[in-house]
């Protein structure tokens, strides 16, 4: 039908920039071949992509609501099309991280008007639909990426991860340009620059303090450096809001609970649910030795259930109270962490199904409301702006998770193998990391190689067992904010999706 050619458009976008945010996780070690690059190295092409995200999304917004959604949107596109293709050309490490920056920066402006765009395109139950469908490609493209990755990578070579953009993204363009309707707040009055720049410095520090830290320890001098320059920004960031005639950001938004509540449960959703993935993978491959699409479909299950509970619940719960359906969410996504530290040093990826299954279904639960709830705490006018703090704190929290669960991964890893039969635990731990499980058992001597292999999957599955433990008891504590700050008023609970067809709603919550 016509009237959801908009959501294919703004599905299509979603599903393809974030995809590509997990899409390397298996292709990493045949990219470090390929381009005869250290595997470390290549790290930054994961890194550099979520670093762009999380700086560039508010701003983006902003840019928005300003200049045009459609127009925006548009412009992601074709720089992320573009930026796809030099990646998928890249002759060296150096070239194809500069070229994941620029996808990233397209995915920005893709990613800060998908929500304003829906937004504005639907009305009373179609948009609890198109929100469910939204939510739905969200939760799915997050755990889909390694499996698509896997397939790609397998069968067609690595740089397929980056060429199959090509065509989505042309059928994106094509459907946007005939279906979807420019937007835009008709009482911006110029552009927010300062706001813009402070804001964009203070994530982007924040962020990439959290990728050094994980490596080069958290009270480095680099390390420390970038937390003061992000408070230094963020400082700067609030006295300009507060000052200035036009800001990019209503900071009194934030007086308003509902509105709070789902910022924060977006950020722990993010956590608890996906930053974990990494490492599961690594597990998968370099100790289970499974190939990267045997890898990738051992999380299927999160997929599929956060793509079907999702769709279920834009259709038929899309009136329900925010508070229940997110904060619900959030506790079957602690509960599905939880359930995954049963793992054990024998375990393979059957260990993982229930957990990753339970976690998806919270997953699919949690997101269509939070898109919701979050449109309908503002005027219509500002959703871009809305949107694009929403999909900021989660791009945060992604790479807040990254950081502390990589740290209690190395530390259960180092834990484990101290006093063991390896002489470097810290080298080891490194190692294992790098996903070199099977260097690390293969240099050690024949009669200890057994007993090094028995320490490797031991140690593996406390760093695994402690990130789950922690996924966990952060999903709970995402699940009692929004419990306790979005209220049942129309910006935190409530008929989200009726509140949010109206052009200033911007009810407190506990109405």
């Amino acid at each position: 039908m016509r009237k959801w050619l908009p959501l294919t458009a703004v599905s299509l976008g979603a599903f393809m920039l974030l995809v590509d945010v997990t899409i390397v996780t298996v292709a990493l070690p045949d990219m470090a071949k390929g381009l005869r690059t250290g595997f470390t190295d290549l790290q930054w092409v994961l890194d550099i992509y979520a670093l762009a995200l999380a700086a560039l999304l508010l701003g983006a917004g902003s840019l928005a609501d300003r200049f045009g959604r459609r127009k925006l949107y548009l412009g992601g596109l074709v720089l992320f099309a573009a930026a796809s293709l030099a990646c998928g050309l890249a002759q060296n490490g150096a070239e194809l991280i500069i070229f994941r920056g620029l996808q990233g920066i397209g995915g920005a402006a893709m990613f800060a008007t998908t929500m304003a765009l829906l937004n504005t395109s639907y009305q009373g139950r179609d948009r609890g639909v198109a929100f469910g469908v939204w939510g739905a490609v969200n939760g799915a493209a997050a755990a889909a990426g390694p499996i698509v990755g896997g397939l790609l990578t397998e069968h067609l070579g690595w740089r397929w991860i980056f060429f199959i953009n090509l065509p989505i993204s042309v059928v994106a363009v094509a459907v946007t340009l005939r279906a979807v309707q420019e937007s835009r707040d008709p009482q911006a009055r110029g552009l927010d620059l300062p706001g813009l720049v402070t804001f964009t410095v203070a994530a982007g520090a924040l962020t990439y303090a959290l990728i050094r830290g994980a490596g080069e320890g958290w009270t480095s001098a680099s390390t420390l450096g970038l937390f003061a320059l992000s408070l230094v920004a963020l400082i700067g960031f609030v006295v300009v809001e507060l000052r200035g005639s036009h800001p990019m950001f209503d900071l009194g938004l934030l007086r308003n609970p509902g509105f709070t509540g789902v910022l924060a449960g977006g950020m722990l959703l993010s956590v608890a649910a996906f930053s974990y993935l990494v490492y599961t993978s690594l597990w998968l491959q370099s100790v289970r030795g499974l190939g990267p699409v045997a890898a990738g479909l051992g999380l299927v299950p999160m997929s599929a259930l956060a793509f079907v509970v999702a769709a279920i619940v834009g259709r038929r719960l899309h009136a329900a109270p925010p508070r229940l359906t997110i904060g619900g969410g959030l506790v079957l996504i602690a509960v599905g962490a939880l359930l995954q530290a049963m793992i054990g040093p024998g375990s393979s990826w059957p260990v993982l199904v229930p957990g990753l299954a339970v976690a998806g279904a919270g997953v699919g639960l949690a997101t269509p409301a939070m898109a919701a709830a979050a449109m309908s705490a503002v005027p219509q006018r500002r959703s871009g702006m809305a949107g694009g703090a929403l999909n900021t704190a989660r791009q945060l929290g992604n790479a807040l998770g990254i950081a502390v669960l990589g740290a209690v991964f190395q530390a259960g890893l180092e834990d484990r193998l101290h006093g063991g039969v390896l002489p470097d635990a810290k080298q080891a731990a490194d190692a294992l990391t790098a996903g070199q499980a099977g260097a690390v058992i293969g240099h050690a001597p024949v009669a200890e190689r057994a007993a090094v292999a028995d320490l490797v999957h031991e140690a593996f599955a406390v760093g695994l067992r402690d990130a789950f433990l922690v996924s966990g008891g952060l999903g709970l504590l995402g699940a009692a904010l929004v419990f306790a700050l979005v209220g049942r008023g129309s910006a935190g609970g409530g008929r989200v999706a009726a509140a949010a067809a109206e052009p200033a709603a911007a009810v407190p919550a506990g109405h």
